[in-house]
Order: structure tokens, then C-alpha cells, then sequence
């Protein structure tokens, strides 16, 4: 049960973000219920998937485990390694500096190293699924980026290396964060030191 309710949580959750893509589907949803009632829909589907995401993974974990396939041990550390990067390019797409700009969209590039990072790790079927999705659907909306014509609003303000340097500094202490309190605590799996 668990599985299929986490199934159904990606299914809404990356659902609403891929009409992002869809821009002429997009702009007709936005003209006949306004914008307001659009975002607020938007982020109400967004937020039942991702609850239905976690709560299915945590109810599989718990009790419908299905292992697919077991990574060699040193797959953990690479994807400890890949997930600092992956931590320093979500702060960075709020602290838009050089890093955004070399980048372009850090937090689609910040999703595809986390989920790769992770399904390096994890040779279970609902890891696989969890993490697949995540990847395909920040790939799919990569390549939509760069085919779309239209300008997508008004240019945001880009910072210079201050910028970087705080969400260096920021991402680290995320990162550390999520490694010795966020992961073992709320996810159940130990990072460092294990």
C-alpha cells in the first residue's frame, strides 16, 4: 500500500510541475481561473503529493521493503559526496550569484545530482521509483527550458560573488544540517560515520 500511495504522491507532485512545461496548457489554466486560483491549486496539489509521497515511502519502508539489487558500500560515499554540491546549488538559485549564472538553473541541476546521488545508493524498487521520477521529471523540464520562446517574466536581479561565497558558507551548514540531525532523525538512515 505504501508504494502505491507514494506513487500516487509523484504522480501529483511532479503532475503540476510538469505543466509548468506545458506552456500553452499553462497560460489557458491561468486565463480561465486567474492567477491567484491558479497558484493556489498549484501549490495545494504539490502539497498533497508531497505528503503522499512521504508518508507512502516512510508506510513502504516500514513495511513492503522489495530489494532490487545491493550497491556496493562505496556508493554511499559518493553520494555523500555529490550531495554537498548538490546542497550549495539549491542555496544558490535564491542567492543568484556567478554560480547561477554558470549554471543556469541550479536547483533542476541541485534535483538531478541529488536523485542520481541517491539511486547510486539505494537498490530498493521504492528508492528506485522515488528517486527515477525526480530525475526523469528534472530532465524533462530541463530540455522544456530550453525549448521554450516565451520570456517567463521579468528578469530577476543576479548578485555578483558575494552572493556565491554566502551560499557556499550556507550550503555547507545546510549540508552538515541535513547529514547529522535532518537524515538519521527523520529519514531513519545514518549519513557520516556509518
Amino acid at each position: 500500500m505504501g508504494l502505491s500511495v507514494m506513487i500516487l504522491g509523484l504522480a501529483l507532485f511532479l503532475g503540476v510541475h510538469l505543466i509548468s512545461t506545458q506552456r500553452e496548457l499553462r497560460s489557458e489554466l491561468i486565463a480561465r481561473s486567474g492567477e491567484s486560483l491558479y497558484k493556489l491549486g498549484y501549490a495545494l496539489i504539490a502539497a498533497i503529493g508531497l505528503a503522499l509521497i512521504v508518508w507512502g515511502f516512510a508506510n513502504y519502508r516500514a513495511n513492503g521493503w522489495i530489494d532490487v539489487w545491493t550497491p556496493p558500500h562505496a556508493m554511499r560515499h559518493i553520494t555523500v559526496a555529490l550531495m554537498l554540491p548538490a546542497v550549495i546549488l539549491v542555496v544558490a538559485a535564491y542567492l543568484r550569484g556567478r554560480i547561477y549564472t554558470t549554471v543556469k538553473h541550479p536547483m533542476l541541476t541541485a534535483v538531478k545530482l541529488w536523485a542520481a546521488a541517491h539511486l547510486l545508493s539505494n537498490g530498493d524498487l521504492g528508492s528506485i521509483i522515488l528517486f527515477g521520477a525526480f530525475l526523469a521529471w528534472a530532465v524533462v523540464d530541463r530540455i522544456s527550458l530550453k525549448r521554450r520562446t516565451d520570456p517567463g517574466g521579468p528578469p530577476i536581479p543576479v548578485g555578483g560573488p558575494g552572493n556565491d561565497a554566502i551560499a557556499v558558507a550556507v550550503g555547507i551548514v545546510a549540508y552538515l544540517a541535513l547529514g547529522f540531525a535532518f537524515h538519521p532523525v527523520v529519514i531513519g538512515v545514518p549519513v557520516f560515520g556509518a
